[in-house]
């Protein structure tokens, strides 16, 4: 698929949407997995099951097998999850184990990846046991979230994640002490895109979710970007007599949302956290993964069904978006100036992995464009 006949333009009032062949075009994912999430920080899974010494945990990213493990030392390890003998998958799920033993013929291997064991192999002209590691990947931790970087040239996950470690704790957010409580998946017919442009922009909330925007205070709403992220800002509305679901005296409160390139949100109110991991499955199928994280107890019924709601009625806007992309009338779009720099924001850094080009800021930088 030929990339290079659309040009990102920096100036968000002169920009229009990527093409709608990028939504549509089966060879696309292929390219994406490629350029853009096997070069990139992606969450493996939660924390708190990797929390022990010899623990392990089975994922896919980008297609490729992983898995990650805690060593009995507590080092955190990733690597892939594919034997070195006959290319079975060596582990499956999560749990705990003093090592890995691949299903197949017994190869088995230590929590750091190195080769223990193989049986009756005696003969074998220039083998060297020693020799032999499942290809390790870039590990880190960061809250309730494990994170796993197949590149070995990409900036850390510390760079990466800028200014949310500060801000997610001075929010009132204890986010060592969170822990999973609950998880739901969502399949979505609409390409990945559709559902990461929905969630960067509040332009939606009047008309897409009412319940939502009774909670929020929508002429404050914004959203600011950064090198690797952008974060919206929207603070919650005083108490007022019409049925709220939070009730705050003043509007000193807020909720808080990240979205980390490509593919990863976080969602943080006063009561909750929340993760969102955005799974592409094909052109037209996207999975949704819903995690719910607990400051103390367990995260409330009654929250989980209010961000239910808020899900339910963004599946029903994107499947309809996914549909008009593939239609013949329709390639690209504008931009609201005012209320979709995040989008924007989103093309750009699409294209610098997609085209190998860049948008001309240098890590770290300071938002590009900002709603005042």
């Amino acid at each position: 698929m030929d990339l290079s006949d659309f040009r990102f333009q920096p100036d968000l009032a002169r920009a229009s949407t990527i093409p709608a062949r990028w939504y549509t075009d089966p060879s696309m994912l292929a390219i994406e997995r490629s350029r853009v999430f096997s070069r990139t920080w992606q969450a493996a899974g939660p924390a708190d099951k990797l929390a022990a010494p010899g623990s392990y945990l089975a994922c896919e990213i980008a297609g490729e097998p992983v898995v990650v493990t805690r060593a009995k030392d507590g080092a955190l390890y990733a690597f892939s999850n594919v034997c070195r003998h006959r290319g079975a998958l060596v582990a499956e799920g999560c749990g705990q184990a003093g090592v890995l033993r691949c299903p197949y013929h017994a190869w088995t291997y230590g929590l750091d990846g190195r080769l223990l064991a193989q049986p009756e192999f005696e003969g074998v002209v220039d083998w060297d046991r020693s020799a032999v590691c499942l290809p390790r990947f870039r590990v880190e931790a960061w809250g309730p979230c494990v994170f796993v970087n197949q590149d070995p040239q990409a900036p850390p996950l510390a760079e990466v994640l800028g200014a949310i470690p500060d801000e997610t704790r001075e929010s009132g957010c204890p986010i060592d002490r969170l822990h999973l409580s609950c998880r739901r998946d969502y399949e979505i017919r609409c390409n990945w895109k559709v559902y990461i442009d929905n969630y960067l922009e509040g332009y939606h909330l009047p008309t897409a979710h009412p319940s939502l925007f009774r909670e929020l205070d929508y002429q404050r709403y914004r959203v600011d970007t950064f090198r690797y992220y952008s974060s919206q800002i929207a603070p919650i509305r005083a108490r007022s007599g019409e049925p709220r679901r939070y009730r705050f005296e003043d509007t000193s409160r807020r909720a808080l949302y990240y979205w980390l390139f490509p593919n990863f949100m976080l969602n943080i109110y006063p009561d909750n956290l929340s993760s969102n991991l955005i799974v592409p499955l094909g052109p037209d199928r996207t999975l949704t993964i819903f995690e719910w994280f607990a400051y103390e107890g367990e995260v409330a019924q009654a929250t989980i069904d209010f961000s239910d709601e808020i899900q339910q009625e963004d599946i029903r806007i994107c499947e309809l978006v996914q549909r008009g992309l593939e239609s013949r009338h329709y390639n690209q779009g504008r931009f609201s100036v005012k209320r979709e720099n995040g989008v924007h924001h989103f093309h750009g850094l699409l294209c610098e992995f997609l085209q190998g080009g860049t948008r001309g800021e240098a890590p770290g930088a300071a938002p590009y464009h900002e709603i005042t």
